[in-house]
């Protein structure tokens, strides 16, 4: 399977149950934490999900997540006083590549 060429170093792949989008994330460098999208106490998102592509203006980027095999919880946008708005994903044909598997 080839990889998008804007993601760096991904680790695994899914598809967003809802819409069917294909999405590759890799490991998250940095420490990230925020509330889950239930509410409740901060987690750590150790992951990053690739977005974008090639047909918005060139656009491409990647949002913080915490991928599990059935949800993602995804950081999309932050709010007025600077909160993250965290969504939760289903997901289906989830999978890791190589030494993640």
């Amino acid at each position: 399977m080839a990889y998008y060429d804007y993601t760096q170093d991904p680790i695994g792949a899914f598809v967003e149950r809802d819409t069917g989008n294909y999405f590759e994330f890799s490991k998250n460098p940095e420490l990230t934490l925020a509330p889950p999208a239930h509410g409740g106490r901060n987690m750590e998102y150790p992951h990053r999900v690739w977005v974008g592509g090639r047909g918005v203006c060139g656009m491409t980027g990647w949002r913080y997540a915490k991928v599990g095999k059935t949800v993602v919880h995804i950081i999309t946008d932050e709010d007025d006083r600077g909160f993250a708005v965290v969504e939760k994903w289903n997901i289906k044909d989830y999978r890791t590549y190589g030494e993640y598997a």
